[in-house]
């Protein structure tokens, strides 16, 4: 039995096929390298949310705290008790 040798053109098909596959490897390896990164930009998001939900819960848990209503009236309204005086220092 006789084995024939690859012809010139046979020989630039499977060279074509060859670099056609080692483009396509590479072009998914940067897919997959921006889809890892995406998946890591999401996971920091959802734990920032979780973070956000979590206060958000202990505030909904704790509105009926007379001394956390009293801080938030103070700090954010800027309101006072009756008979309380507020100095305020300026530079």
């Amino acid at each position: 039995m006789q084995i024939k040798k690859a012809g010139i053109l046979t020989k630039l098909v499977v060279l074509t096929l060859l670099i056609a596959s080692a483009v396509s490897l590479l072009g998914l390896q940067g897919r997959i390298s921006e889809a890892r990164q995406e998946q890591e930009a999401l996971r920091l998001k959802v734990a920032q949310q979780s973070q956000t939900n979590a206060d958000l819960r202990d505030a909904i848990d704790h509105s009926s705290d007379p001394d956390r209503q009293a801080a938030i009236a103070r700090g954010e309204l800027g309101l006072t008790a009756p008979g309380e005086k507020v100095i305020i220092f300026t530079d």
